[in-house]
């Protein structure tokens, strides 16, 4: 891990990345693989937590579940786009359709992946959103 010297002890050093999901297991899991590459990570349950998150600004990139209650993942990334505070998204469903996949290409997300997934896979999606966000912020 890296750190800075306003890190807190075992608190990883690195741009934000969200992740929405519904299912608390997959949450964890991103969050554990995310950590473990280096990467700091917040977990929030449905669209509608991140949303009213103090820490939703700080995000540099969003990894959300497609199918959600209240709000589905691509709605979020529409949502954020459409209030001007547009992060990177990674899309990922077990539930892949051809016309959930066009509109998110469509709506610009990073990546689009399906559960399951390699982590290797998940990691290169994080990192080229991750440069998208460099190059907009600049």
């Amino acid at each position: 891990m890296l750190f800075n010297a306003h890190s807190e002890i075992g608190v990883p050093k690195g741009p934000l990345v969200a992740i929405v999901d519904d299912d608390e297991s997959i949450r964890n899991t991103t969050k554990d693989l995310l950590e473990s590459a280096g990467f700091s990570a917040a977990v929030f349950a449905s669209a509608g937590d991140l949303l009213k998150s103090r820490r939703r600004r700080e995000v540099s990139c969003l990894i959300t579940d497609m199918r959600m209650p209240n709000m589905t993942g691509l709605e979020l990334h529409q949502h954020l786009v459409a209030s001007n505070r547009a992060i990177p998204t990674i899309l990922m469903t077990a539930y892949p359709d051809e016309r959930s996949r066009r509109q998110a290409i469509k709506a610009n997300v990073v990546c689009y992946l399906i559960k399951p997934f390699a982590a290797d896979e998940l990691l290169a999606c994080v990192r080229r959103a991750l440069q998208s966000h460099d190059v907009d912020s600049e």
